[in-house]
């Protein structure tokens, strides 16, 4: 009854082979030493079909392997061999074995067809198609597919209206390709039409949603879908976190009612990769506690945790835990070791970041180079840095950025300069890296001419751009640069940007422009915490005290939770206009009411408000009553109110004494002292303090300033000759 299945063909020329693309393998065993063992069979046969003997390969086949097996049985054998020889790569050897079998039925014609589409020689499996005497619905959804594979979107269509016969596998891998094509629309009408959907069918079209970024659709899809699997609940959680809707993930996650090591690891990957660092160490425990093994991507995922929490502990525990259980040999592709060696760059722990990283250069990609150099150089080890720099295979852009930075940062600005300009491909982030270095070394008009080179040069600026340029201009008061750069902003950068909002409500408050500030602040269209404590201390700075407490009263009532920048400027207003029942208010409400701890700043300006009222005496007993040691700058602090109105002599004797034991040098502290007691005819103490000065070599640093003349920073200090253009002005006068 099976003979009847079979079909028998002559055997075909084997020049007609010829169009086969892929060569065939040339290592192959020793045929004399391995033919007893049936495994090594295998191997004598396609040694024959690799070398031709195209004879003694039939008759192998006849009596090896059909040695007392039937017809059904003798057909499987060869097709097994054939399917195993196309999984190996040997695809011409497969179809030399196909053109020699005496026998064959459909499923061996779909095995050749099968082995020509896995290597993509589509070609070959088109031809192999059409010639075959028979196909069933396997051989029509494999062409189909293979099609789809290749972007052929049009032939797969046609051969998908041509088929006489479907099942569900056939609608799937129609759905599956057009989605891989980029035809969603295509894909649900395909999907819509499916007679007999299975828990595939929906898995196929909620994932081609979530890959194209349509989570809306794929939940109306998964809210319909009755018979949701393990793949149905992860895809969801996947795709919620890759849009960072985190929340909604997890809450998907706990309600799932199965859970294997692929889901864990989305769930802690979408905690990790969003920054919830924390919530993925504590899952990562649930995950060790309900039994479920962890595997590489899990790690992976904790590896960049424990470096975003910035616990080297954690970090070399996991380590450990990787080496005892031998989970590190799971790393085939390297991915675990490179992310180790991220992780320790981190930490800035570059010896362990190297063993690992020189143990396992072969793996080691461009992420890893730049890993490793950013990690020197936030270490401070530039040389170190340099050497590996200069051994990467392709430097790209973030290698270059890092070395740049790493110069800037240690003041090497010219070496960096000569670094940027040999850089060949700069972005918008190497230009605004330079600008800031320039800027971090307070050479604000070269950051603003290097702006200027960077527009010139075609480079649109970023948002960070702008933020340190703003920050820049507002530290040298220098409004005209200053609302050039606001406009040029107008049209390179439409979005709104918080961050670019808030430092522009600093720029202007620095260069006096308050009421500009506090316009931007009153047409934003959303405020953070910084926003509100931006222009709370800029008010205070400015004497708008009734504005700054207004501001503090409207946050709260908006209900923005108030930090400890938020008192201090709220303080500061108080103490400039004499507040000393609202200061104590605020004080208490930030002790009591928000349960925040003090700093110096905020100890300073409580001295501050009760020494410009008048109470130097309340605030000496509020310095002594501090629950902390006070520091020379609280010290400081109290002689410069008893300096305000020069009668509180023994209150600023007392201070000083203090102030002088914790820092003798202190120049400001000795010139306030001896003016107060000049003030009070106390000429003894005076004498006595001056000649003290003169013995330990304290000398109050002269004042300094600063002025921009075309573009150029000139910066000068009190009766200086260094300016180069001060004996003009002097000649001039």
């Amino acid at each position: 009854m099976r003979a009847s299945t079979f079909r028998r063909f002559p055997l075909s020329p084997f020049s007609n082979l010829s169009y086969h693309s892929h060569p065939f393998k040339p290592s192959f065993p020793n045929p004399t030493i391995y033919y007893p063992n049936s495994c090594c069979s295998d191997s004598l046969l396609l040694h024959y079909l690799s070398i031709g003997l195209h004879h003694e390969a039939r008759n192998l086949l006849l009596h090896k392997f059909s040695k007392g097996r039937d017809l059904h049985s003798r057909v499987v054998c060869w097709t097994s061999l054939l399917t195993k020889f196309s999984r190996l790569g040997y695809i011409n050897q497969a179809r030399m074995l196909f053109d020699i079998m005496p026998h064959r039925n459909i499923v061996t014609c779909n095995a050749m067809l099968s082995g020509y589409l896995q290597f993509g020689m589509l070609n070959e499996a088109c031809c192999f198609f059409e010639t075959m005497p028979e196909r069933n619905v396997v051989s029509w959804t494999a062409m189909l597919s293979g099609l789809a594979d290749a972007g052929r979107n049009e032939d797969a269509r046609r051969v998908f209206d041509e088929m006489p016969e479907k099942n569900v596998v056939s609608w799937n891998s129609m759905v599956a390709g057009l989605i891989r094509n980029g035809d969603l629309g295509g894909a649900r009408v395909v999907f819509e039409q499916t007679p007999d959907k299975n828990v595939v069918s929906w898995n196929a079209m909620i994932a081609g949603y979530i890959e194209n970024g349509g989570m809306d659709e794929a939940r109306v899809l998964f809210d319909e879908m009755d018979c949701k699997n393990v793949i149905t609940w992860t895809s969801m959680i996947s795709g919620y976190c890759r849009a960072g809707n985190v929340e909604e993930a997890y809450c998907l996650f706990q309600i799932m009612p199965e859970k294997n090591v692929v889901s864990w690891t989305a769930m802690i990957g979408g905690f990790s990769w969003n920054g919830f660092f924390q919530e993925a160490l504590l899952l990562f425990l649930d995950m060790i506690l309900s039994g479920a093994k962890p595997n590489g991507e899990t790690f992976i995922s904790i590896a960049y945790a424990c470096a975003g929490l910035g616990f080297p502990c954690l970090g070399k525990q996991l380590h450990a835990q990787l080496i005892v259980n031998c989970w590190n040999l799971d790393d085939y592709d390297g991915r675990l070791s490179r992310s180790l060696v991220r992780m320790y760059s981190v930490f800035g722990l570059m010896d362990y970041a190297h063993n690992i990283f020189e143990g396992d250069l072969s793996n080691c990609d461009e992420q890893s180079f730049n890993s490793m150099i950013n990690g020197y150089v936030q270490a401070g080890q530039l040389e170190r840095a340099q050497d590996l720099f200069d051994r990467v295979p392709i430097r790209n852009k973030i290698a270059w950025t890092c070395m740049v930075s790493g110069y800037l940062n240690t003041g090497k600005v010219l070496k960096a300069c000569n670094l940027f300009n040999d850089m060949p491909d700069r972005d918008s982030i190497a230009w605004t890296s330079m600008i800031c270095g320039y800027v971090q070394n307070e050479l604000i008009a070269e950051a603003i001419s290097l702006f200027a080179e960077m527009m010139a040069h075609g480079v649109s600026p970023i948002s960070s751009t702008f933020a340190v340029l703003f920050g820049a201009i507002g530290s040298v008061a220098y409004l005209d640069q200053g609302r050039q750069l606001h406009g040029i902003r107008f049209k390179t950068i439409y979005e709104y940007d918080l961050i670019l909002e808030n430092s522009l409500i600093s720029m202007y408050a620095k260069c006096g422009e308050i009421d500009d500030a506090y316009r931007i602040f009153s047409n934003m269209t959303y405020r953070d915490q910084i926003s509100w404590n931006t222009m709370i201390m800029s008010l205070s700075d400015h004497g708008r005290v009734s504005n700054a407490l207004k501001v503090y009263e409207t946050m709260l009532e908006f209900g923005i939770y108030p930090n400890s920048v938020t008192f201090l400027g709220v303080l500061t207003a108080c103490a400039h206009a004499g507040l000393v029942d609202k200061g104590w208010e605020v004080f208490n409400a930030m002790v009591n009411g928000y349960a925040l701890q003090p700093g110096p700043e905020h100890y300073i300006s409580m001295i501050n408000l009760l020494g410009r009222a008048g109470k130097v005496k309340d605030a000496e007993e509020f310095v002594l009553r501090l629950p902390i040691e006070p520091n020379h700058a609280i010290w400081g602090a109290l002689i410069g109110v008893c300096g305000l109105s020069k009668t509180d002599a023994d209150v600023a004797s007392r201070a000083g004494k203090r102030l002088f034991e914790l820092d003798p040098l202190n120049a400001p502290g000795h010139v306030t002292l001896c003016n107060i007691y000049a003030a009070n005819d106390r000429q003894v103490d005076e004498t006595s303090l001056r000649k003290e000065m003169r013995l330990k070599g304290v000398r109050k640093a002269p004042g300094c300033s600063w002025i921009l003349v075309k573009g150029r920073l000139h910066v000068f200090s009190s009766g200086d000759r260094l300016e180069p253009l001060a004996e003009d002005t002097l000649l001039q006068m």
